[in-house]
């Protein structure tokens, strides 16, 4: 398990933040409340209507109908006012969530790119989908039913002490047994709730890292030990769900209790006092059926702060990336852009004991192009990384355009510096929309970039610019998904162009095709080539070799093909393959 998970809330913070999200929809919140209270109201006028009917039986009356109206008016305007209670406070709780999904996927597009793969993408995934799924179950379920349970027992004890004080004194015989059940409850179920969280968060890393890697998994054929890695956690998350599910039926075993002694009591108050001529017997059938009442209630409201605990597990989850620090606003105007470059004894290490760059340093003009070549391993691509801002500098200097990587915005660097990796992502949605992702671009623009670029497949395309490519779209093959991220590139305005063996994946067919639409797509802008063909170094302006993160020879082609040292031997070998 990763040693940098991303942070959990306090419970101060995450009832602050939901207070915050709250208090932008006031009205609505008012409004919800006082709808669902009174919906509970009028359904807590049948017991004393009922109580009503009781003591005209005994008189013997015979006027049953205006009760049985009334009785009819309770539950329809019970139920109507009910329905909408749940239906204002199904808006304002999913509005609340889009606000808290919004904001902390927000923050996490703000964080270095080290800080979430330190963290493992297994664990903000399954905070913006499961933890914010489990939310909204209980907004939808659990908490209307939460505040209809607490207004029915508030007015349910209000009633009661109406018809005698001594009823509903009768009836809190019952709370000190909910109330030290329920501590009882939660001080066991709290700590279960979080290790569940944690452990599927742990299981939903594993299995995107053995998906994702699935053809190096096959080819290692370590398809058992990612296997066995993802059914431990299953097993942990089954063991806490059973831990979990052992403490509710104690629970429940102590809330049957309540309730038996708590109905005892008032049934026996009710008898000593229509005994005694204190109250009629309406009363106390009344007071009897106001406590039967509460068991549905009680129980509901014990239950469910079982639901709003695992929702406010979740919370906690969510605030905890909310609570991440973010770049300020701008302050300033964005700087101006040239492209140039300056690295003086650049130190990064993934780990604090060893150094995967050291003493690395360079200088790239404005427009220059630089191809990067070197073994597997040698520090490419965290190079490549550094200079994008995705990593950050342990020792040494990076400049852009003579200021410290550090001291730009994180917006006005993402501006400057575009990163096209290995494996580009096609966005779900139609190539227009994956192409004006980064670039406020019209169809003229777009057209003559594609031209440009000699993807001229993307007319041949069922519908054009207008196809549905992505997940569950038109199949694109990796060529034409790298041709597609060069063309978003080409239409970026950044300054700095960084390409990590951006056509890798690319058939012998398409190498010559994506070779040169890289090419064209950096344009006259400076360009960071990490080379995965050596035909890309050939070409550039300049070409570094990396060895065991530090670079070992710096020239053009015909230069380093004339000298002695890595670069020839890696030319030699390229060639008589």
């Amino acid at each position: 398990m990763s040693d940098e998970k991303l942070p959990v809330a306090s419970r101060r913070d995450t009832a602050r933040g939901l207070l915050t999200a709250l208090g932008h929809r006031r009205g609505l919140v008012l409004l919800a409340l006082v709808t669902l209270f009174a919906g509970v109201g009028a359904a807590l006028v049948a017991p004393w209507v009922i109580g009503l009917m009781v003591d005209d039986i005994v008189a013997g009356g015979s006027g049953l109908l205006p009760f049985g109206l009334v009785l009819a008016a309770s539950v329809v305007s019970a139920a109507v006012l009910t329905w909408v209670g749940r239906v204002l406070l199904a808006r304002l709780g999913q509005g609340t969530i889009r606000e808290v999904r919004e904001s902390a996927f927000r923050t996490a597009l703000a964080q270095p790119t080290s800080r979430i793969e330190a963290a493992g993408t297994g664990d903000l995934v399954a905070r913006l989908s499961g933890d914010v799924r489990a939310v909204g179950e209980v907004v939808e379920e659990a908490l209307p039913a939460f505040l209809t349970a607490v207004f029915g027992i508030v007015l349910s004890l209000i009633g009661m002490g109406a018809l005698d004080a001594r009823f509903a004194l009768a009836a809190l015989c019952a709370a000190p047994v909910q109330f030290f059940a329920l501590r009882w409850f939660l001080r066991r179920s709290a700590p279960i709730y979080r290790a569940h969280r944690a452990v599927v968060a742990e299981r939903g890393q594993r299995t995107i890292e053995a998906v994702r890697g699935v053809d190096t998994v096959v080819a290692l054929r370590t398809e058992e030990r990612h296997l066995a890695g993802i059914a431990e956690a299953s097993e942990q998350a089954i063991g806490l769900e059973v831990r979990a599910t052992r403490v509710r039926n104690d629970f429940n075993v102590f809330l049957n209790g309540a309730e038996f002694l708590g109905l005892a009591a008032v049934l026996v108050t009710g008898y000593f006092l229509v005994a005694g001529g204190l109250v009629e017997l309406g009363a106390a059938t009344a007071a009897a059926l106001y406590f039967l009442g509460l068991f549905g209630p009680m129980s509901s409201l014990l239950y469910r702060i079982d639901d709003l605990q695992d929702a406010g597990a979740s919370l906690a989850r969510l605030f905890g990336v909310i609570g991440l620090p973010s770049p300020a606003p701008r302050t300033q105007e964005r700087p101006a852009r040239r492209g140039a470059i300056d690295v003086e004894g650049l130190r990064f290490g993934h780990r604090p004991d060893r150094d995967d760059l050291a003493g690395v340093s360079l200088r790239a003009s404005a427009g220059e192009r630089i191809a990067v070549v070197g073994a597997s391993g040698a520090g490419k691509t965290t190079l490549a990384r550094v200079l994008a801002g995705a990593l950050p500098v342990s020792g040494g200097d990076v400049r852009h355009d003579g200021r410290a990587i550090g001291e730009w915005h994180p917006r006005d660097l993402q501006d400057a510096v575009i990163m096209l990796s290995q494996e580009p992502h096609v966005f779900a949605g139609t190539v227009r929309d994956d192409l004006g992702l980064f670039a406020d671009a019209d169809e003229e623009r777009m057209l003559a970039v594609i031209d440009a670029l000699d993807a001229h497949w993307i007319h041949r395309l069922p519908e054009g610019l207008d196809t549905p490519v992505g997940e569950s779209g038109h199949p694109l093959t990796p060529g034409q998904a790298q041709h597609l991220a060069l063309v978003r590139v080409a239409l970026s305005d950044a300054s700095v162009v960084i390409l990590d063996e951006a056509t890798a994946e690319a058939g012998s067919a398409d190498a010559e095709i994506l070779d040169d639409a890289a090419a064209r797509a950096i344009g006259a802008r400076t360009g960071i080539v990490i080379a995965h063909r050596l035909t890309q170094a050939v070409t550039a302006d300049r070409i570094l070799v990396m060895e065991d993160g530090r670079i070992v020879q710096s020239g053009t082609h015909a230069d380093l093909v004339e000298t002695p040292g890595p670069y020839a031997r890696l030319w030699a070998a390229w060639t008589a393959w």
